[in-house]
């Protein structure tokens, strides 16, 4: 499997952390030197494992803040 690289551009926001020291975070990142997007992921202590994720451009992040705002919860 080949290897991902990435680099964290901005830290937007930590969501929340495990007992185990694990973040739930809102990054700008940039994976393997392409465009960097919105990423929210789980990652571990330091950043030397990462959960599965999703990325989103900035159009699909607005979108997104969009639905949420109109949505009742």
């Amino acid at each position: 499997m080949a290897e991902i690289k990435y680099e964290i551009m901005e830290t937007i926001a930590v969501l929340s952390q495990s007992p185990k020291g694990w973040t739930k975070e809102l990054n700008i990142i940039s994976w393997n030197g392409r465009e960097p997007k919105y990423d929210l992921r789980d990652w571990a202590p330091n950043k030397e494992k990462m959960g599965k994720g999703i990325t989103l451009t900035k159009e699909e992040l607005i979108a997104l803040k969009t639905l949420l705002a109109e949505k009742e919860f």
